[in-house]
């Protein structure tokens, strides 16, 4: 067990403009995505061309920003919208949601897609890989601004937040959710795989790592344990993810199927 460093929220104090760590996290996750992207589209046979990589990182930033602070208003702090509007705009105090974010990304890549003539599946199965950073970086985010802690344990790699022990389920899903699904989805795409293979293992992966990190982690303020004393919000949310990440995977490989019995 380790004590939890008490780390300042403010990365630096600028006069009245505060610079904080959750800011920055997101900051660096946009960047190692916007390397990668250029380095995947310098590769043959990619949908998309280093040129349109940057309108493609702007794109998916409004959907991630825009997308994760509505849906983490709406999902999970609708209450608290009610009662201050401005609230939606307080970005630097935490509060995005992950699924909120995934929908903002998905009408972005949409109109982007159709902006330069190209399917929706050819930019999601394009930006799926990279997705995991910014998510890596953002748990790393919730981990720095002391929110999101698991359940109280005693395990030996526990976290002792407040004088009790507790898992760091942030830390857990950025293993998770952000190195490890990134690995996956990076080798995975490496090979060309037919159109919707990629973006149905990026939510079959997803939902499988937050459906399970829900089970040591707090429920969320003001929802509980949804049913049987253990379904939470998260898992609600992720459950659709990955039968949403099956049935693409299934449709992906078999017109895959039906195209190489044609060509016989």
């Amino acid at each position: 067990m380790f004590q939890y460093p008490d780390i300042d929220p403010v990365f630096l104090q600028l006069g009245p403009v505060a610079i904080h760590w959750y800011g920055l996290t997101y900051l660096a996750g946009f960047a190692g995505a916007w390397i990668l992207f250029r380095k995947r589209a310098r590769q043959p046979d990619t949908a998309f061309s280093s040129e349109q990589v940057d309108d493609l990182i702007f794109y998916g930033a409004l959907g991630v920003i825009i997308g994760g602070r509505v849906g983490s208003m709406l999902f999970y702090n609708f209450d608290q919208l009610l009662e201050n509007p401005l609230r939606l705009f307080q970005i630097w105090k935490g509060g995005m949601s992950f699924h909120g974010g995934l929908l903002g990304v998905l009408v972005a890549m949409y109109v982007y897609a159709r902006k330069l003539g190209k399917t929706f599946f050819q930019a999601t199965d394009f930006i799926a890989p990279m997705v995991p950073i910014g998510l890596g970086f953002g748990r790393l985010g919730n981990f720095i601004n002391n929110e999101l802690w698991g359940k109280p344990t005693d395990v030996p790699w526990a976290v002792i937040v407040n004088g009790e022990s507790r898992h760091a389920s942030q830390l857990y899903e950025a293993l998770l959710e952000g190195l490890a699904l990134f690995a996956i989805l990076w080798l995975f795409s490496s090979k060309p795989r037919p159109t919707m293979a990629v973006s149905g293992l990026f939510l079959l992966g997803y939902g499988i790592f937050r459906f399970s990190v829900e089970f040591v982690r707090i429920p969320d303020a003001g929802f509980g344990y949804l049913a049987l004393g253990w379904v939470t919000m998260g898992q609600v949310l992720s459950f659709p993810m990955i039968i949403a990440g099956v049935v693409l995977i299934w449709m992906a490989y078999s017109r895959q199927a039906q195209a190489a019995a044609t060509r016989r």
